[in-house]
């Protein structure tokens, strides 16, 4: 129970991951009286294992050994419940070439496992025959066990973390000035499952058009994130080529289908002209901007919604309408966060934002309209909006 203690106390909670994981390691070493011990994780294909973490063999770590998940030691423990114990080590037993340049002899190797997903193995070896007993595996599967426990909680703390800089970092701090209009945006991360892949930008084009764009990526995380960095990068690279907005997602949605397979977005793209208050406005499964004019409440701008990026579907053009704006009028792009709600009608929300928006300068339009809709019932999901006013 002592050797137990050793390795699952609870005193190295105040340890950061990368500090606890090498503690951790320590003690089991010290405990056995093996000479390392070494953390293996699972990359996102699952097709190899990355030396993360070390004591012993600290070059693995430093030299980011990999071992296919098919080589007979990575197979045998991955595909157990339990610890493996593999008494002699010969060539038939493939570990990696610092283990075997260090002479490594004797190995017991457990599957990480943490909420139902393996995340890796955890493997203990001596440079000589050590003859490990079923109660030095064992301690070896809980301290995997602790050790899994540690990682997930370490990666998601550091994804939550880089997803929040990264989406950050690629909203824009200051929306550029527009000759006519005022401009405002909000996002709000949820509170369910932290940043994701809501976006707004805004970009004054070589023409002195502005490209207006609201888009979000299908999932949370900082793989949404990700994702959401690159199309905003791609969309403003096609906008420098084609001044169709149908044309640029359209160029936009080839690209996610064959370089983002597995990704999805909703996008709202427009060029607005200061000259002309007209904008070209093209949707990609994206909900209506809402349009208010003096003395009216909003309304759902009337324009054809034509299929997501990165969804596969027929080879149909896309489409841009041409929307008027008028003088003190207020246009309202948002994410879907905004007025969806549980076990309500998305029209319900619709009405709200449209009765929400009244002809003033685009600041006070985000106040009165995430005060009005952004409440605890919301807090599932990101919120995204961004205003144009001709309200000065």
């Amino acid at each position: 129970m002592r050797r137990i203690e050793l390795v699952t106390d609870t005193s190295l909670a105040h340890l950061d991951v990368n500090e606890l994981l090498r503690e951790i390691l320590a003690r089991v070493r010290d405990v056995l009286g093996v000479d390392m011990a070494t953390v293996l994780l699972l990359d996102p294909g699952g097709e190899e294992l990355i030396a993360t973490a070390s004591v012993g063999v600290e070059d693995e770590v430093r030299q980011g050994v990999r071992i296919p998940v098919g080589n007979d030691f990575a197979a045998a423990v991955l595909d157990s419940e339990r610890a493996v114990v593999f008494d002699r080590v010969d060539d038939d037993v493939l570990i990696s070439t610092p283990l075997q340049q260090k002479g490594i002899r004797s190995l017991v190797g457990a599957p990480m496992v943490a909420g139902g997903d393996t995340l890796g193995v955890l493997c203990v070896g001596a440079f000589g025959e050590h003859g490990f007993s079923d109660e030095d595996a064992g301690l070896v599967r809980i301290a995997a066990d602790r050790i899994a426990s540690v990682s997930k909680v370490g990666s998601s703390r550091a994804e939550r973390i880089a997803a929040t800089v990264l989406q950050h970092s690629l909203l824009p701090g200051r929306l550029p000035s527009v000759p006519g209009v005022s401009m405002d945006g909000r996002y709000i991360a949820g509170a369910d499952h932290g940043i994701g892949g809501d976006w707004y930008d805004v970009f004054e084009l070589p023409s002195g058009q502005v490209g207006i764009v609201i888009g979000d990526v299908v999932g949370h995380g900082l793989l949404a994130a990700v994702v959401m960095g690159r199309l905003r990068s791609a969309l403003r690279a096609y906008a420098l080529d084609d001044e169709d907005p149908a044309r640029v997602l359209h160029k936009l949605d080839r690209k996610v289908t064959y370089f983002e397979p597995d990704a999805m977005a909703t996008v709202s793209y427009a060029l607005y002209d200061p000259a002309t208050a007209r904008l070209e406005l093209s949707l990609a499964g994206h909900l209506p901007p809402v349009l208010a004019l003096p003395g009216d409440c909003g309304d759902l701008v009337k324009v054809p919604v034509d299929p997501p990026v990165g969804v596969e579907v027929s080879r149909r053009e896309r489409r841009s309408t041409t929307v008027e704006l008028p003088e003190s009028s207020v246009l309202c792009f948002y994410t879907d966060g905004l007025v969806e709600r549980r076990r309500q009608s998305i029209d319900v929300g619709l009405n709200s934002l449209c009765e929400a928006i009244e002809c003033a300068p685009a600041p006070e339009v985000c106040t009165t309209v995430t005060n009005r809709l952004v409440t605890a019932a919301s807090a599932g999901d990101d919120v995204t909006l961004l205003v144009l006013s001709r309200n000065g």
